[in-house]
């Protein structure tokens, strides 16, 4: 499936995977360095938890702290680097007409539900849910040998998390929209996981999670 008004027209000469993630549901792919991983917000208001993971060698993954404290910027954006638990850049936010994206909220949880919210919402559905079924089940995960000790910080492409002049984070309505995208161009051999957000208690989805769409091309052009 190609939705070409997503990808503003262009049409990739090698395009590898096109696939569609439903809401709230997990994905987990691999790319190459030098290709293109490119998230679409088909819907909009779509918080997508991201995981990037060394191929080469699981235990580097993408590091919030080392991508904030070097690129010197609270958000990502275009131009953005990438940089691992190792002090490598793994990947380059190499296109982007969503605006900027999070990285310091975390991924919901049972237990951050349950603090944030109320008890009665621990039984809901949660991104850290999400990771640890696909690191138990996919076949990706298995030949890589990963579980739950895998999972670090994480970027939350398209979600607006704004941050006061006291420190404080709020998880605000989100700025994306219908058709707005990310693109990533990996640095190394990367392992990719991701929640498409099941959040329904603050408006990151809009109280109403929807589908995504995730490709992975070559960057030349037909």
């Amino acid at each position: 499936m190609t939705i070409f008004s997503s990808i503003e027209h262009r049409v990739f000469d090698q395009v590898l995977v096109d696939d569609v993630c439903l809401a709230g549901e997990a994905w987990m792919g691999e790319i190459k360095k030098g290709q293109y991983f490119r998230i679409v917000d088909l819907e909009g208001n779509q918080a997508v938890d991201t995981l990037f993971i060394s191929a080469e060698n699981p235990v580097e993954r993408y590091s919030a702290t080392d991508t904030l404290t070097i690129n010197q910027h609270i958000y990502l954006e275009k131009g953005t680097t990438l940089y691992s638990n190792h002090g490598r850049a793994i990947g380059v936010i190499h296109d982007d007409n969503c605006g900027r994206h999070d990285t310091l909220g975390g991924a919901c949880s049972c237990e951050s539900n349950t603090v944030r919210y109320a008890h009665e919402t621990y039984p809901m559905h949660s991104c850290r849910n999400n990771f640890m079924y696909a690191l138990a089940k996919h076949p990706i995960a298995q030949k890589h040998q990963l579980n739950v000790r895998h999972i670090g910080p994480n970027i939350n492409f398209f979600m607006n998390v704004p941050v006061s002049s006291e420190g404080h984070l709020t998880f605000a309505d989100g700025i994306s929209a219908a058709g707005k995208y990310v693109e990533i161009k990996a640095e190394m051999d990367l392992i990719i996981l991701i929640s498409n957000c099941p959040q329904l208690n603050n408006p990151c989805n809009g109280y109403n999670p929807t589908k995504i769409q995730l490709i992975v091309h070559t960057g030349t052009e037909a």
